[in-house]
């Protein structure tokens, strides 16, 4: 018998972003999604390969963020007609938006997740702001509204600040945090801090892992060996399969992520077992 045949199989989310964002180089043959219809076919696609949950802005069909839900409505009836993949809106961004305009997203009735980021960091040139009352405001908007806040940190001080909001009441156990790494003014995407983010983590949390600028999948693999309870792919995060081969669409990142998944004895998640996992209720 082959050892493989007594391997236990574990299970992980895998989740998509489909769209990079403006101004973001894109390698030649790489198609960015931006209309309703080019990002529905795209993570119909995905699904189709192992996807259960897909991480979307709300933008126009240019790609830029917008407050109006008309463009991200009409994706959703697209992506409805075919997938009952769970749907992650986003409340963040480097942009311009008000307090309110950012987490427009909740407000989307099939949203049944935001991403909320738990603190302000430098990336890039800029300041991607986010005080702790936004915070606060944007967590009460997520309970009112029936969507999981999913926890984005992108430095262990923002741990502490999820810490402080659970005490208050304003999160609630199980914790569902984020780990991102890569990002220009933020952590390094190094495995030995994503081990040291993975292990300051409170007990009982469960996290998922992205990134940015990703090049290749190895640390994704490690995230999975550290026990992440998912990983994300996609042209938000970086186009490539491997350096120098640009993936030429996101579905084919999805499959390439759960054949290397499969390979070490990893099953992607059903949305069924998403929605569970992640306290989804809607």
């Amino acid at each position: 018998m082959n050892i493989s045949d007594n391997t236990p199989v574990k299970k992980i989310i895998v989740a998509v972003a489909p769209v990079a964002h403006v101004g973001h180089p894109i390698p030649a043959g790489c198609k960015n999604p931006l209309t309703p219809q080019e990002i529905a076919r795209d993570v119909i696609e995905c699904w189709k390969e192992g996807a259960s949950m897909v991480h979307l802005h709300v933008r126009d069909t240019t790609g830029q963020q917008v407050s109006s839900l008309e463009v991200f409505s009409q994706t959703l009836d697209l992506i409805r007609r075919e997938s009952d993949i769970v749907i992650q809106g986003s409340t963040g961004g480097v942009t311009t938006l008000s307090l309110e305009e950012r987490c427009v997203s909740v407000e989307e009735p099939r949203t049944q997740v935001a991403s909320l980021n738990m603190g302000s960091t430098n990336l890039g040139e800029g300041v991607y702001i986010n005080t702790v009352p936004d915070i606060r405001f944007w967590a009460q908007r997520m309970n009112e509204n029936r969507v999981v806040p999913e926890l984005e940190v992108f430095d262990l001080g923002m741990i502490s600040t999820v810490l402080k909001l659970r005490e208050e009441g304003i999160l609630q156990d199980p914790l569902n945090f984020n780990l991102c790494l890569g990002f220009e003014g933020a952590l390094p995407a190094r495995g030995e801090n994503l081990y040291h983010f993975a292990s300051s983590l409170p007990p009982g949390s469960r996290w998922c892992f992205l990134h940015e600028g990703m090049k290749d999948m190895s640390l994704l693999l490690a995230a999975a060996a550290l026990g992440a309870s998912g990983v994300r792919v996609g042209f938000e995060d970086g186009c490539y399969l491997k350096p120098a081969q640009p993936a030429r669409s996101n579905a084919e990142l999805v499959k390439q992520l759960v054949t290397l998944l499969r390979s070490i004895s990893y099953e992607p998640t059903t949305v069924l077992e998403t929605k569970k996992l992640l306290g989804v209720q809607k």
